[in-house]
């Protein structure tokens, strides 16, 4: 089992219920899932990035990515329907668990003059969302086989009703939000 689901059984469900005194177990917030998302653009010009994504993208999250492709042509990026553009990866259950450990515990505190995540990045309805400007901070990583820097969004969804309870669940989990 996932080091951070005994921890939110054990230590994160009775300090939630205590704080906010929820009166069903059921009403408690959960990280419901996480989304990793990354857009591939310079694979109009150059193929050969879209497999690098690709693999970089597995080896981050441990599943293989959905390729998103244009919906509508756009001139001006040089774009066409159906031209591969993004990858994307839900992970949910012992994987989000797994990858959540290892973005609080390995990858963010490699990120370079980190000051702490920003607490205005909820969305108003408990779902938080973070953005990196490389791949690299992950371990998987090897960053001597980087071509390119690729930036990737990762966007963890709650079923927290409101941001303040998203926010206090996930600094119990261990997130460094800024003070």
């Amino acid at each position: 089992m996932a080091r951070l689901r005994d921890v939110y059984k054990s230590n994160i469900v009775p300090a939630l219920q205590e704080k906010f005194d929820y009166k069903s177990p059921m009403a408690i917030p959960r990280v419901e899932k996480i989304v990793v998302s990354m857009g591939v653009g310079k694979a109009i010009q150059d193929k050969k990035f879209l497999e690098t994504a690709t693999e970089d993208i597995t080896l981050i999250t441990g599943q293989k990515p959905l390729v998103c492709k244009a919906k509508v042509s756009v001139s001006n990026f040089k774009l066409r329907e159906d031209e591969p553009i993004g990858l994307k990866v839900t992970l949910r259950g012992e994987r989000m668990y797994e990858f959540l450990d290892r973005l609080i515990n390995l990858a963010i505190p490699r990120v370079k003059d980190f000051r702490g995540l920003s607490t205005k990045s909820f969305d108003g309805r408990g779902n938080y969302a973070i953005g990196f400007s490389e791949q690299s901070i992950f371990p998987e990583i090897d960053s001597a086989r980087i071509t390119a820097p690729q930036g990737m969004n990762i966007c963890v969804v709650t079923t927290a009703n409101t941001n303040e309870e998203s926010l206090e669940m996930l600094r119990l989990f261990g997130m460094p939000f800024k003070n």
